[in-house]
């Protein structure tokens, strides 16, 4: 047994008890940070999932960003990017995305020669998931954009 010890002299040593602690505490970081990147990544799965009609929710914000943008003004794409200006930087180009998409499919269905300031103000509302409404009036207010004729959107 004592060869044993002289061959392999750290197997007979304990690691301390601060190393394992450190141990610990990264492992759970790092499988809390798996899980917080897994979770996004499987609500992008999800919206790549194709729908009953074949086409996925991505699909159909593609048509519809690529239908309306003869649409699109100045004055439309300056009020979409003051609506997307208070998302973090990491996530504004799909918010944009996704908000644009919005607002495009209402100027299309609606026969709009343009994207007005309604078609903008009624696709943000929409768009924009309803957890975030409380930031999404804050928004609007600080620019002193009136949205009272799509309160009854803000209750549903």
């Amino acid at each position: 047994m004592h060869i044993m010890f002289s061959l392999f002299p750290l197997a007979a040593t304990r690691p301390s008890d601060g190393f394992l602690n450190t141990i610990t505490v990264w492992t759970f970081i790092l499988v809390g940070l798996m899980a917080i990147g897994g979770y996004f990544m499987f609500r992008k799965f999800l919206k790549v999932l194709p729908m009953r009609d074949g086409k996925s929710k991505l699909d159909w914000q593609n048509y519809w960003v690529e239908r309306s943008r003869p649409l699109w003004t100045e004055e439309s794409k300056a009020l979409l990017n003051l609506f997307v200006d208070p998302v973090p930087n990491a996530f504004r180009d799909i918010a944009k995305h996704t908000i644009a998409a919005k607002i495009g499919q209402l100027a299309v269905e609606s026969g709009a020669s343009q994207v007005t300031y309604d078609h903008c103000i009624e696709g943000y509302i929409k768009a924009t998931p309803q957890r975030d409404y409380k930031y999404l009036i804050k928004n609007l207010k600080r620019h002193n954009i009136d949205y009272s004729a799509y309160e009854h959107l803000l209750q549903s």
